[in-house]
């Protein structure tokens, strides 16, 4: 009997997502270097379909950083052509023009179904081309009124960590930036390779777009040796209540001494930072379990649910449940 095997090839593996970051003459490093080290290194698991990652030049000259160092580029602006995202770090002032073959490089790629991501006052290379007319957009809160005024055809929301147009992502000074460049992540590959990127970089995993983006509270101006063991307590009881009178008396002072203290070193109030605490065990155990909400209350002591959806309304604008259904690296 004679047996007839037929040998199918391999289908070939899709190509992965081209993905250009554009760098310039007096670039700043810090957040070309988010968008390079955020984008750039794929998590374990994800080596074969990551993104595909070169540096453009918008610049015919040779490059230097705003603090002066050299920097070697994959290609000049024909990059854009081929790119599946182009990210447009901040531009060098936002008082300068944009070169006319950079907005026209843009131009071509939006044309063709280009996704676009700016940091920082990188939306003010985006508004030049006139790919954010009619829509939303962010930049850095202070260059924020000059950004509305030179483009008013633009939706400008001046305080929000970024804002995702789809196809257009824009966000705001900096350190936004990471929280841009995971949202990305975590729209294209899911909320386990968004997770294990902000773990290998010691960042928080998420932040809502829509989150303030800067915390009218000051910065704590130095450590107090004298609260930290009642902070890691306090951390150790997320379940409890909190009695001003009891945590002033276990830190051997007064009540006016201890407020003042823990503003010192927090830089907000008691109750304050235990609801931020329990908001974001309430994240953590949201994306990486599978438990109830009633159960996910319980456990980043909040007591009931209905207290929970309250505290999830109110701070972070969603509910617990569509949070989860997001954000859940269970699901991916």
């Amino acid at each position: 009997m004679t047996c007839i095997v037929k040998i199918m090839p391999k289908s070939p593996r899709p190509p992965k997502p081209s993905l250009v970051i554009v760098a310039y003459d007096g670039l700043c490093l810090f957040e070309f270097s988010t968008a390079l080290e955020t984008l750039g290194p794929p998590p374990s698991g994800w080596e074969d379909r990551w993104y595909d990652v070169v540096v453009a030049s918008a610049d015919a000259a040779a490059l230097r950083s705003g603090g002066g160092l050299r920097l070697a580029i994959d290609g000049g602006l024909e990059l854009l052509d081929q790119a599946d995202t182009i990210v447009v770090p901040g531009w060098r002032a936002v008082s300068e023009p944009v070169p006319d073959s950079f907005v026209e490089a843009l131009r071509r790629a939006q044309q063709r179904g280009c996704r676009f991501v700016s940091i920082c006052t990188g939306s003010f290379v985006l508004a030049a081309a006139g790919l954010l007319d009619g829509r939303r957009a962010t930049t850095h809160w202070q260059h924020a009124e000059f950004f509305s005024a030179t483009y008013p055809a633009i939706h400008v929301e001046p305080s929000v960590l970024y804002v995702d147009e789809d196809d257009v992502l824009t966000s705001a000074g900096c350190a936004a930036g990471l929280d841009v460049c995971l949202h990305l992540i975590r729209r294209d590959f899911g909320p386990t390779a968004a997770n294990r990127v902000a773990q290998r970089m010691v960042v928080q995993p998420h932040r809502q777009g829509g989150q303030a983006q800067f915390v009218h509270q000051p910065l704590p101006v130095r450590e107090n040796a004298a609260l930290a063991p009642l902070l890691d307590t306090l951390r150790s009881r997320i379940d409890a209540d909190i009695n001003i009178d009891a945590l002033a008396a276990e830190s051997r002072m007064s009540r006016r001494t201890f407020l003042r203290r823990f503003h010192d070193t927090t830089g907000t109030t008691p109750g304050e930072w235990l609801l931020s605490l329990r908001l974001e065990r309430a994240r953590s155990l949201l994306e990486t379990t599978a438990i109830s909400i009633e159960q996910v209350a319980q456990g980043s002591g909040f007591g009931s649910a209905e207290t929970l959806r309250h505290h999830f309304r109110t701070r972070i604008g969603t509910s617990p449940t569509a949070y989860r259904q997001q954000f859940s690296s269970i699901a991916a």
